[in-house]
Order: structure tokens, then sequence, then C-alpha cells
């Protein structure tokens, strides 16, 4: 947020941001260079620099120096130098400021903008470089380079996690693909500030870009023969070795013959210190897959010598081996045999049982023929019909059954899918009565709605004159005081007890709801031919006290039904929970049941 007030802020600063805002595009690089002076004048270690900083952010001059690096500076006066005056007073701005407000938009959208801008720039810078002719051009041109360098490296340098940023910016690549010595080293001195800044900026990196980076620095080394290059590569290339081993195996798997072009191109060129840290890292590392390559070699000749002689020892026992198999074949032939004979058999015997079975039919219909014979013409269509309705009977029989069993796989799927309704249905409704519950309990007392300043003044009204006319008894203080705190405690018993009545009148409108249920069953039920075995389920009661009770009022009731006729004159209306279990204990021995008769 910008400051409302001024009073506080470098009046330098204020003309500078009216100047910046009245200005044009083309002269807007001219005036932020002010900026480096209103820096200069105050100590590095003054909060005063602090507070300039911050001040410059709110009056989006730094936003400015971000957004003016994209043009193009051959029209402007002062050229690139301009342009890399400017980078050096972003970069300057941005180290150290830490916004009291809009944090998130200055890491997220400011910083990431002035980096990507900043390596834009010295790709341009680095372009121009490279076509530029005259001596005076290129020394002017690399100058701006190097200082826009400078300013990347001290922009990350105060924002660490710029650095994946930049290591993963095309742009950073590019400028690592150029074949000019001079600003080829300097970006390789980029790259080393990189990795020294924030050591696990590689680990963070696409694996694409790091074996890109790896590719140039491999192609330097192989193709350059400047010991300007050599010694930048090489010490990159330490540095990333040191900072992550990891990468070193894959250097030595993707770069065959990279340690033997080292030492044969590089060596007695002035760096073989360096020269020979690399070697070694790269020795050990081909040193240990030599070793295990010889370990794996060893434990595969191991391997072979055992195999042969478990292979020679098994054909040591062939012989055994062969008379032991044909054993066992020869024993198996037999049980063969011996199973074939004895299915022989069994399929003989059940052939003869079939014969057998069909000469009995046979005989047994020659017999009925011949009692047709003697039965009189009269009695042989009722002796067919009554053959036929057999038939009949027996095939409805069959047919039924069949439709039954072909049914009870769906009543048992509709029986468990009702089962599970009713068993949510239970959780659902114990929950929502928690739910409920848990509301209700202690919850503080709520006014009337809805009532409006007309009627509060009625009301005000009625209660004025009910006092006028029924004057209340002067009560002393301490009265007061006792009446109130018995009222009090009242109010309070009436809360405590109201979660009881509110559940008990629940619990009484879940009785009603079940009698209303039942009833609706009981009204709807179908008759006894009619009913079937899903809807006994239904009446079927899951309670064991219920079930015991009827089970006992079932075998009262059978019993009552064994009574003399004598016995029961004048009961035809007697309820069967009602008859005295000691008269049918008394009666029940000397009746006559089933032969049975008292001694």
């Amino acid at each position: 947020m910008r400051p409302d007030e001024s009073s506080d802020v470098n009046p330098r600063i204020l003309s500078l941001a009216a100047e910046v805002a009245d200005s044009s595009e083309q002269y807007v690089p001219v005036l932020l260079l002010q900026l480096k002076e209103i820096l200069e004048g105050v100590s590095a270690r003054d909060k005063e620099l602090k507070k300039l900083k911050q001040d410059v952010y709110d009056y989006d001059l730094i936003q400015y120096c971000v957004l003016v690096l994209k043009q193009d500076y051959s029209r402007i006066q002062g050229g690139w130098a301009t342009a890399a005056q400017l980078a050096e007073i972003l970069s300057n701005c941005c180290v150290g400021l830490n916004p009291e407000e809009e944090v998130e938009e200055f890491h997220s959208k400011v910083l990431p903008s002035a980096a990507d801008n900043l390596l834009i720039l010295a790709r341009r810078l680095q372009a121009r470089f490279t076509r530029a002719v005259k001596d005076e051009e290129k020394t002017d041109y690399f100058r701006s380079f190097r200082t826009v360098t400078d300013s990347i490296c001290w922009l990350f340098g105060g924002h660490v996690q710029l650095t994946q940023q930049v290591m993963q910016s095309g742009h950073f690549l590019q400028l690592l693909l150029t074949d000019d010595v001079e600003t080829e080293a300097v970006m390789m001195s980029v790259l080393q500030n990189i990795i020294r800044v924030n050591s696990v900026v590689l680990m963070k990196t696409d694996e694409k870009t790091v074996h890109a980076i790896l590719d140039e620095l491999v192609y330097k080394l192989s193709s350059s023969t400047n010991p300007v290059i050599g010694i930048a590569a090489t010490k990159a290339m330490i540095l990333i070795a040191n900072y992550h081993q990891s990468i070193v195996k894959s250097i030595c798997n993707r770069y065959k013959g990279l340690r033997l072009l080292l030492s044969k191109q590089w060596t007695g060129k002035g760096f073989d210190r360096e020269l020979g840290q690399l070697l070694d890292l790269l020795y050990s590392r081909t040193y240990q897959q030599n070793q295990s390559q010889r370990l794996h070699h060893a434990a595969c000749v191991i391997q072979a010598a055992w195999k042969a002689f478990q292979t020679r020892k098994r054909i040591k026992r062939l012989p055994k081996a062969v008379s032991s198999l044909q054993k066992s074949f020869r024993e198996k032939k037999e049980r063969q045999l011996l199973l074939l004979e004895r299915q022989r058999g069994e399929e003989e015997l059940r052939r003869q049982l079939q014969l057998q079975r069909q000469r009995a039919i046979r005989e047994f219909r020659q017999r009925q023929l011949d009692m047709l014979e003697i039965v009189p013409a009269s009695l042989v269509d009722r002796h067919m019909r009554e053959q036929e309705r057999k038939a009949v009977v027996l095939i409805q029989k069959q047919w039924r059954g069949h439709k039954e069993r072909k049914g009870f796989h769906l009543q048992k799927q509709a029986l468990k899918q009702f089962k599970a309704a009713v068993t949510l249905q239970r959780a659902a409704l114990r929950f929502l009565e928690k739910r409920r519950n848990a509301r209700k309990v202690l919850s503080p007392w709520k006014g009337p709605k809805g009532l409006t300043d007309a009627r509060r003044l009625e009301l005000k009204k009625q209660v004025e004159e009910h006092i006028a006319l029924h004057p209340a008894p002067l009560l002393s203080e301490q009265s007061s005081k006792e009446l109130h705190l018995k009222c009090q405690e009242m109010l309070a018993q009436r809360l405590m007890k109201r979660h009881l009545h509110r559940k008990a009148e629940q619990h009484r409108e879940a009785l009603r709801a079940q009698i209303n249920t039942d009833i609706e069953l009981l009204m709807n039920a179908p008759g006894l031919k009619a009913a079937t075995e899903k809807e006994l389920d239904v009446f079927t009661s899951r309670s064991v006290p219920v079930a015991a009770r009827a089970k006992q009022s079932h075998t009262t009731m059978l019993q009552f039904t064994r009574w003399p006729w004598w016995k029961k004159l004048g009961d035809e209306f007697m309820d069967p929970e009602n008859i005295p279990d000691d008269n049918l204990d008394i009666e029940f021995e000397s009746l006559y049941l089933g032969g049975n008769e008292k001694v």
C-alpha cells in the first residue's frame, strides 16, 4: 500500500516519482538513473537505506525499472550503458528490501520479472557484442554485459529462491550456448556463483536442464583450446561434483572417455591443480565401477562353478533316479489298471441294475395291463383319469419346486436390502437425535421474535396498568434477594429437566409412529394362504423379550384349547393372556391325550 502522507518520504524520491509519472517512455530510463545518486548518499548499514528502498518500492519506481529493461536502448540517451546502470540500480534496490505490505506480490511477481528481464537484457548485450566490429564498441558492450551479469549474481545472492528460476530459464541456457570466449567465461562464473549460493539447486532442477548444462560444459572442454574456457569449465565441473555426488555417476556413464580426453588435452595448460581434482573425482568413480564389475564377474564365475558341480552331482545320481522313476511308473500303471478294472466292474453292475429295473418296470406294466383286462369297461375311464390326475399333480409339484428354488435368490437379495435399509435408517435417526440433543441441551433462552416498537409500548402500558391496579406488597431488600435466588434455582432446575422431558416426548412419538406402522402393516397384511416367507419376516419381532412372551402366550393358548368342553362353558370370550396357569397345571394331568389315560 502506498503511503498517504509524504512527510517522512525523501523529497527527491517524491519529485522523481512525479517526473517519471509525467514523462514519456523515452525519458523514463534517464530519469531513473537518479536513484543511483540517492542510494549512494546513504550508508549501506544505515536504517535510512532500508527506508529509502521501501519508499522506492511504495512509489512503484522498482516496477518502472523492471519494465524499462525491455526497451530498445539504441535510441535512448546513454545507449546500452544506461540499461546496464539501471540493472545495477534494480539489483541494489531489491537486495535487502523486505516490504511491509504486498510481500507475496513482491516475491512472486516483482522478483521473477526482474530476473527474467535481466537475463533478456544480458542476451541482447551478448548478441550485440558478438556482432560488433570495432574494438571500442566491443569494449563498451562487454563492460555493460559484465555489469548486467554482476547485477544478476547480486540479485539471486540476496534472494536465494531466484537461483532455481535462473537455472531453469531458457535465456540462461542460451547465454551458455555461445562460442565467444569472453562472454562464455563470464557465464560460467555466473553458473559457479549459482551453485555456491544454493548448493541444492541442481537437485531441484529437472533432469533435462541439468543434462543440457553438462553437455555444454563437456562440449567446451572437448572442443575449445583456450585455457580461460578450460579452467572455467573445470571449476564448474568440480563444484557440481563436490556438491552433488550423485551427478558424478551420471557424468561417468554419460560421457565415457572424458577422463582420458581431459588428461591428454588440458595437461600442462596452467591449471593442473584444478584438472587433477576433477580427474581424481572421475577416476574414483570409474575405479568404483571397475571394482563393481570385477566383483560381478567373480560372482558369475563362482555361480558357474557351483552350478557345474550340482550338475555333475545330479548326473552321478541319474542311474538310481532312473530306476526309481521306472519303479514309480510301473506302480502308477498298476494303480491305473486296477482303477480301470474297478470302474468297468461298477459300470457292469450299474448296467445290470438298470436292466433289472427295466425288466421290473415291464413286468409291472404287464401286470397293470392284465388287471385292466379284468376291470369292467365302465371303470377303465375312471382309472385312467385317476392316473392322469396323479401325473398332473406330480408335474405341478416338480414345477412349483423349481419355481420356488429359482425365486429364492431374489427373495434373499430383497430381504438383505430391507435389513440394510433398516440398519441405515436406525443409524441416521440416532445421529440426528444426537445432533438435536447437542443443540438443545442448556441452550440459552431466546426472547419472542417479531416484537415491534408499537407492540412493545402496548405491552409496557398493560404492565403499568396491572401494577397500578394490583400494587405489590413492600418487600425488604433481603426478601427480594432471597426471592430472586429462589427464582434463579427454579429456572436452572427447569432448564436441566427440559432435556429429560424432551427425550421422553421423543420416545412417545417414536412409539406412536411404531404403533401406526404396525397397524398399517396389519391392515394391509395378506391372508394366510397368500402369505410368503418375506411377509412373515416383516411381522417377526427382533426383540427377544417379545418373542419369549409370544411363545409363552402361544403355549398357553394351546393348553387352553385342550381343556374339556364342560370346562370352557361360559368362557368363549376369555382373553388368552388372562387364563390362570394354576388351573392349567391342575387340569392338564387329568385330560385324556392321544390314548393316554390317567392312572
